[in-house]
C-alpha cells in the first residue's frame, strides 16, 4: 500500500484499486444454514457456493483478476502447440525467477506429483520447513517420508518471531549426516508456510539452507505459491530487504534454488501452475513427462486464456500495492480479533486470518476436531465458510491411529481484492460472539472417513446436541436477524 496517511479519522487499510464488477451475495436464514450444514456433513468442501455468504475457504483460484488480466484473456493464441501465449508466459516467468527453463502444469499439486515421480525413490526423505497437505500426500504415496525442521518457536501460535517459517539449519545438518546424503531426495522450502498460519521465511534462512544443500549436493526446491505474501514480509520485516525493489528480493531468493514450482491459482491470480529449472538436465526429465500427465509442453493442461492471464498476473506480483493488499487486510482483521481477546496466530501472516482453536475451544479434545467444530459453528452463526487446518487435515497412521496436529487452526482465507472492510468487520463480529459463547461448542466425529486427504471428502456429525444449543442462543441474541 502506498504511503498514504489519514488526517482526522483512525487509519484503516486503504485499497489501491477500485471495484468495477460485482457479484451479488445473500445470507441464508438461520434455519436454512442449519439444514445446509447438516447436508454438507459439517465439511466446508461439501457446501455449495450458493449457500455461502462470505467464502473464506481458500485463496486458490478465487483471487480477483485485474482488468489487465481479463482483457489479456481475449488476446489468447488458442493453439494446441506453439502458442504465442505460452512463450509470453515462459519469458516472464524465467525473467522474474531468474531460471532458464519452464514447464507449465495445470496447478501446483501437479508439480508435486512430477517432483515425486522424478526425484523421489522409495524410502527417501524430503526435509522441509513445513509440509502442505497435497505435497505430503504425494511424497507418502511415492513411499517417501516427510521431515520438518522449523525452529521450536515456529510451532507456537502466539509469538513475536517475524519469520516463523525459517529452518533450523543445525537440526537439518544433523539429520542429513545421520541419514546419509543418498537418503535425501530433495529439500523443499515453502514460502510462506501455509499450515502454520501463512508464516514467512527470511532471505537469510533461504541462503543458509541453500549453502547446506550445495555442500551435500542436494536438490533445493521452492514452493513459491505464496511467494507474493512472503516478499511483502521480507520487505517490511527484514532489515536487509527494506530498501530493495520487489524484483530484487525475488531474484535474491530464487537464485538459491535448483527448482521452483508454484500454483498460479495463488501466485498469479489465474488457474494453472508451473515449474522452473536452473539446469537443462533437470528440465528435460520433467519436460518428457509433461505430455503424459499434463498436456503438450506449450499449454500443460491449462486453458490458453488462463496462460495469458497468468503472464499478466506474474508481472503484477512486482507491484507492491498489489502484493501488500492481502497481508494488510489480514493484519487488520487479526488486530480487531486480538483486541477482543480471540486467540489468534501472531504475528499475522499471509493467505488468511488464523484462529488458534486449541485456546478458543480448550474443552474440545483434538480427536474431536476443534477447528472443524469451530468452522461449523461459524457457518451456523454467519454463513461464512473457512478451512480446518488441524488434526482433521491429518490422515490416520498405518495403524489407524489419529495423528494429532501440532497446531489446531481455523483458517479464514482472504483472497486478494475480493472482500471489503465491512465484510471483514461482520466476520469479526460473529467470531467475537462465538468466542463469548464458546462453552456451547462441542466436537465432531466422522460418519464417512476417506483414507487419504479425508478433510476434502469426509462427512461428520456433532457429538451431542451442542449445535442445537448454539442455534437456540443465536435466536435469543439476534431474534429474527440473519
Amino acid at each position: 500500500m502506498a504511503e498514504i496517511s489519514f488526517i482526522k479519522l483512525p487509519e484503516v487499510p486503504l485499497e489501491m484499486h477500485k471495484v468495477r464488477i460485482v457479484q451479488k451475495l445473500s445470507l441464508l436464514p438461520l434455519e436454512e444454514r442449519v439444514k445446509k450444514n447438516k447436508e454438507s456433513g459439517n465439511n466446508a468442501h461439501w457446501l455449495k457456493n450458493e449457500d455461502v455468504f462470505i467464502d473464506m475457504l481458500t485463496d486458490s483460484g478465487v483471487n480477483a483478476m485485474s482488468d489487465r488480466q481479463l482483457s489479456a484473456m481475449m488476446l489468447a493464441d488458442d493453439a494446441y502447440a506453439g502458442s504465442a501465449s505460452y512463450y509470453k508466459l515462459e519469458k516472464i516467468v524465467c525473467e522474474i525467477f531468474g531460471m532458464k527453463h519452464f514447464v507449465p502444469a495445470h496447478q501446483g499439486r501437479a508439480c508435486e506429483h512430477l517432483l515425486c515421480e522424478v526425484l523421489l525413490k522409495p524410502g527417501q526423505y524430503v526435509p522441509m520447513n513445513h509440509h502442505f497437505t497435497t505435497a505430503r500426500a504425494h511424497i507418502l504415496k511415492s513411499k517417501g517420508k516427510v521431515e520438518e525442521f522449523l525452529y521450536d518457536e515456529g510451532w507456537q501460535a502466539q509469538s513475536d518471531l517475524p519469520f516463523k517459517g525459517d529452518v533450523d539449519v543445525e537440526k537439518l545438518r544433523d539429520f542429513i549426516l545421520k541419514k546419509g546424503r543418498d537418503k535425501i531426495a530433495f529439500v523443499r522450502m515453502e514460502a510462506g508456510t501455509n499450515l502454520i498460519g501463512g508464516q514467512p521465511v527470511s532471505l537469510e534462512s533461504f541462503r543458509k539452507v541453500s549453502k547446506l544443500c550445495r555442500e551435500f549436493d542436494i536438490k533445493y526446491v521452492l514452493d513459491a505459491s505464496l511467494l507474493a505474501d512472503n516478499i511483502y514480509f521480507n520487505k517490511t520485516r527484514e532489515k536487509e530487504c527494506q530498501n530493495m525493489e520487489i524484483k530484487e528480493i525475488i531474484s535474491l531468493i530464487c537464485k538459491q534454488f535448483d527448482i521452483i514450482y508454484f500454483s498460479g491459482r495463488k501466485l498469479a491470480c489465474a488457474r494453472g501452475g508451473g515449474m522452473c529449472f536452473l539446469s537443462e538436465e533437470d528440465y528435460l526429465k520433467f519436460r518428457d513427462l509433461t505430455p503424459l500427465y499434463e498436456g503438450f509442453l506449450t499449454y500443460g493442461g491449462m486453458s490458453i486464456r488462463e496462460v495469458e492471464a497468468m503472464a499478466v498476473g506474474m508481472e503484477e506480483t512486482l507491484d507492491f500495492d498489489m502484493i501488500s493488499q492481502g497481508p494488510i487486510f489480514i493484519a487488520e482483521m487479526t488486530r480487531i480479533l486480538t483486541e477482543q481477546g480471540v486467540p489468534m496466530v501472531t504475528p499475522a501472516g499471509g493467505l488468511g486470518v488464523h484462529i488458534d482453536c486449541t485456546k478458543f475451544l480448550p474443552n474440545v479434545p483434538p480427536n474431536q476436531y476443534p477447528a472443524g467444530a469451530l468452522h461449523s459453528a461459524l457457518y451456523l452463526a454467519a454463513g461464512i465458510r473457512g478451512t480446518e487446518r488441524g488434526t482433521l487435515s491429518e490422515d490416520r497412521d498405518k495403524n489407524g491411529n489419529e495423528v494429532i496436529a501440532k497446531m489446531e487452526l481455523l483458517r479464514l482465507a482472504l483472497p486478494r481484492r475480493v472482500f471489503t472492510l465491512s465484510q471483514l468487520h461482520f466476520a469479526a463480529d460473529r467470531i467475537i460472539w462465538l468466542y463469548e459463547n464458546r462453552d456451547l461448542i462441542g466436537g465432531l466425529q466422522f460418519t464417512d472417513e476417506p483414507k487419504v486427504l479425508r478433510f476434502f471428502f469426509g462427512k461428520l456429525e456433532p457429538i451431542g446436541d451442542w449445535q442445537k444449543k448454539l442455534v437456540k442462543k443465536f435466536r435469543k441474541d439476534f431474534g429474527d436477524s440473519l
